[in-house]
């Protein structure tokens, strides 16, 4: 099975770009990671946050080439990101920072999803109907066409304003705690991770359909991101994964 891919990540609006990605390929693995980030505590700390929480989780894949994907990997680097989040924290002199973090690790013909805040990751096959959640309702609107799972947002509703509930922030382990989900995916499956300055600001119906179109990941992109440029007020990044024969 085969991926092809593409990435983008642009401050938007915003004077700074605090999103930050990393893949790491592991052909003799058969293993591909990717991980997204979005910062936040303003310029420099909200980049700072973001890059420490992305190197770690890439350094540890990179150390670790026999530790198969699985629940317990991805709890043990979740936990040093955390640490690594405080140690840059004293640092700087106890400075508060934060970031969120989800990550699609492919693994032979299984990926496993994991995330920590409001950045988000979809795993969309087309003429898939979660018949299962229809049972359970019996109520056709819950039944979501092309979409197998969507990660759901860690964030609070406070006065109206949105806060996320879970992220790596310093000194605070409690709220690094990770949602994870093991799938196995097959040839036509498209994954996509993206930072809120995406899906926050194009509409799902279109970002899905544009997701599905029969075009390689770089044109998608392009049209994502010209979607984010008229809309997002927001950095805006993604990672576009198409599985193949």
């Amino acid at each position: 099975m085969k991926i092809e891919y593409t990435t983008f990540s642009e401050a938007g609006t915003r004077p700074y770009n605090e999103d930050y990605i990393r893949v790491v390929e592991m052909p003799e693995q058969y293993r591909t990671l990717f991980v997204l980030c979005d910062g936040m505590g303003g310029h420099a700390m909200g980049d700072l946050a973001s890059h420490t929480v992305g190197d770690v989780f890439a350094n540890y894949w990179l150390k670790k080439p026999e530790f198969k994907d699985c629940e317990k990997k991805v709890h043990e680097v979740c936990h040093k990101a955390s640490v690594a989040i405080d140690r840059k924290s004293f640092d700087m002199g106890h400075v508060q920072m934060g970031t969120t973090m989800v990550m699609a690790s492919i693994e032979d013909n299984k990926v496993t999803i994991a995330h920590v805040g409001d950045s988000r990751c979809y795993l969309l096959r087309k003429g898939f109907s979660d018949w299962e959640k229809f049972a359970e309702t019996a109520d056709v609107s819950h039944v979501e066409s092309d979409v197998v799972y969507q990660t759901q947002d860690h964030v609070n509703l406070q006065f109206g304003w949105e806060t996320v509930a879970k992220c790596f922030f310093s000194y605070r382990p409690e709220v690094a705690v990770p949602d994870i989900r093991e799938f196995e995916i097959q040839p036509g499956d498209v994954i996509f991770l993206c930072s809120d300055g995406v899906n926050k600001y194009v509409r799902p119906d279109i970002m899905k359909d544009r997701l599905l179109d029969d075009r390689t990941p770089e044109q998608v992109a392009d049209v994502i991101k010209f979607l984010c440029e008229k809309d997002s007020q927001d950095n805006y990044s993604g990672i576009i994964i198409q599985i193949k024969e």
